[in-house]
């Protein structure tokens, strides 16, 4: 199955570093293409994309030294050849430009002018052909000042706008400067794959629109270069994803248990829905015994059970056909019998799920959390969650959020979903995926809370632990984006059912056939 999945990563939702599309160019090179045929592939995507966007206009060409700059020559020329009006400006001295952009510039028989803000008199349109993805620092000099001046005017850009890192999506010039940051693109045309910072913030604002053109690099060339990033899409994982079949009774579609806490009712009860809606046969909602009374009122359809001790709990989660745990939402902090709970489902083996209040009860000790670990296990951190974890980590700012999940995924030894507008599901082995299509209305108390039960429930069908977490990421996307605007936490459970409609594949026939508990 591993082999499987890196397949479809490979060929169809591949992300590349920077560093790997280099060796994507190189490998085609190899092959017989020649690169001055990719940089027109390229330079003529741009021109197309300009051509299908935008009406016809003045447009301001502005030219790096390297192969971007190339693409942008190639551009220039196409648009000329339409009809457009096109000025050139270039950082940088003609005479120096070396290998395909010397030979793209050779080509253009227009005037080349230096880059300056002057440049932009005119035009109501700028192509961004200055750094593209492998800039590692921000823009100086006349770059700077030029890119300063586009003010209102429309971007394209070629492959990144200028001062977002390809690699992690940060806006360099921003951080050099907070006043002028790097100027938002209305659309970004980039090649072969995207990369991790057309999706991690704040490239994925900064880049707008994302344009993907092929330029006649051969997917076979990722076989030898072996991605481990994918944009999170279910075709990655759809083969994994648990559907109800005919034979299958409640236990046979997996036993959550969610732990409940003492005061935050909603949480825990919001978990156990979510677990519900994605197809858990069964959810068991472990209480408190003092609280088991007002879940009971809350919860129709879940089973809910009281313990009074932590022994209690232990043995409820111990029981056979429990398949899988989820611990944190309402959980409440502070105390050592709750971390006690989090350590005892560790202990288990049993796929985990452990969320929130879970995580936070281990600041300061994150060795003893991550040496319970024995089994299969999902941690979901949002931001301030992952510093109580991982201070280090977070604190680093020569790491991006990917590299910090990544790193964090393999010292915690599980999987781990850093959730956000831009979230980012690592494994332990280094495969990752960013999940795009959250709205930002998902930013409501609750909602991690129904993130976790979909995790759980997946967790408790069988699927594991990556693929259940990509899977999560992405059914609370669709439906928040479903729901619209408005959204609060009690509306997603009740949207699970429309997104997974989405994912298709729902076989009619064995509900005609009938189900038996």
């Amino acid at each position: 199955m591993e082999d499987s999945l890196r397949h479809d990563i490979a060929h169809d939702h591949a992300l590349l570093t920077t560093a790997e599309m280099y060796a994507a160019d190189r490998a085609a090179v190899a092959g017989g293409r020649a690169g001055i045929d990719l940089m027109e592939a390229a330079g003529a995507a741009v021109a197309e994309t300009v051509l299908e966007r935008f009406e016809p206009g003045a447009v301001a060409v502005l030219c790096g030294p390297g192969n971007n700059g190339g693409d942008g020559f190639v551009a220039a020329r196409r648009l000329v050849e339409a009809g457009w009006t096109v000025r050139l400006g270039l950082l940088g001295e003609r005479a120096k430009l070396s290998g395909d952009a010397a030979v793209a510039a050779a080509r253009w028989t227009g005037a080349v002018e230096p880059l300056s803000p002057a440049l932009l008199d005119g035009a109501g349109i700028v192509i961004d052909a200055l750094f593209g993805a492998g800039l590692d620092r921000p823009p100086e000099g006349a770059a700077a000042e030029t890119l300063r001046a586009i003010g209102d005017r429309a971007i394209l850009a070629v492959d990144m706008p200028s001062g977002i890192a390809g690699d992690s999506g940060a806006d360099l010039s921003a951080r050099a400067d907070p006043s002028h940051p790097a100027p938002r693109a209305d659309v970004t045309v980039t090649f072969f794959r995207a990369k991790p910072g057309h999706f991690l913030l704040p490239g994925r604002i900064a880049r707008g629109d994302l344009v993907v053109r092929d330029i006649g690099i051969s997917a076979r060339v990722l076989d030898t270069i072996g991605p481990r990033i994918a944009l999170n899409d279910p075709a990655s994982w759809r083969a994994l994803f648990p559907l109800p079949t005919p034979e299958q009774h409640k236990y046979g579609r997996g036993h959550l248990l969610v732990a409940g806490g003492p005061e935050m009712l909603g949480a825990s009860r919001l978990a156990a829905r979510a677990a519900q809606r994605v197809g858990a046969g069964m959810v068991t909602l472990a209480a408190p015994h003092q609280a088991a009374p007002l879940y009971r009122v809350s919860l129709d359809s879940a089973v809910v059970r009281a313990y009074r001790d932590t022994k209690t709990f232990v043995d409820m989660v111990d029981e056979r056909r429990v398949s899988a745990a989820l611990i944190g939402p309402g959980l409440g902090e502070g105390t050592l019998a709750a971390r006690e709970k989090a350590l005892a489902i560790l202990r288990t083996g049993k796929p985990s799920v452990l969320d929130a209040d879970a995580l936070s009860l281990f600041e300061g000790g994150a060795d003893l959390l991550f040496g319970a670990v024995t089994g299969p296990v999902l941690l979901t951190p949002h931001e301030g969650e992952f510093h109580r974890l991982f201070p280090d980590l977070a604190d680093d700012p020569a790491l991006s959020k990917l590299d910090r999940a990544r790193q964090a995924a393999a010292r915690a030894g599980g999987v781990l979903v850093l959730k956000g507008f831009d979230s980012v599901i690592a494994a332990p082995d280094g495969r990752a995926a960013i999940n795009a299509n959250a709205p930002p209305t998902l930013a409501t108390a609750g909602s991690g809370d129904v993130l976790a039960g979909l995790a759980g429930g997946l967790m408790a069908q069988g699927m594991p632990a990556f693929e259940a977490g990509c899977a999560a990421c992405w059914l609370h996307g669709a439906a928040a984006t479903g729901f619209g605007p408005g959204l609060v936490a009690d509306d997603l459970p009740e949207r699970i059912p429309a997104a997974l409609r989405l994912l298709g594949g729902w076989d009619h026939r064995a509900a005609e056939q009938g189900g038996y508990e």
